[in-house]
């Protein structure tokens, strides 16, 4: 599904959208940092970092959601759906020596 995710500047502290393809896994959204496979992460994935808090476009509604990277075990298990799904992500880890970061977007606790 594609969404609209709005960051919020590392340095600029100013919104920044982007829209995105995500991935529904375990109540969570997945996004991937892959930048086409280029040598450095895309902007929106250094704001995540400093500000995880963002905005969440899809299907006609909007949601703030916490961004965290997925890491560990739990990265290899969403990195085998990612590319079950888009195998063209396999293409572009080719391409670079990064680790192209996946990350995370769940809803925000009310209250």
């Amino acid at each position: 599904m594609q969404i609209a995710l709005t960051t919020t500047g590392r340095k600029s502290g100013r919104p920044h959208p982007v829209t995105l393809y995500a991935f529904e896994d375990q109540g969570r959204l997945i996004v991937v940092g892959s930048y086409g496979g280029a040598p450095r992460d895309p902007d929106w994935v250094g704001n995540l970092r400093a500000h995880p808090r963002v905005q969440v476009q899809r299907a006609g509604r909007q949601d703030e959601m916490l961004a965290e990277e997925v890491t560990g075990p739990d990265r290899e298990r969403v990195w085998e759906l990612v590319t079950a799904a888009f195998p063209m992500y396999q293409s572009y880890q080719r391409r670079t020596n990064r680790t192209i970061p996946l990350f995370a977007l769940a809803p925000v606790e009310a209250g």
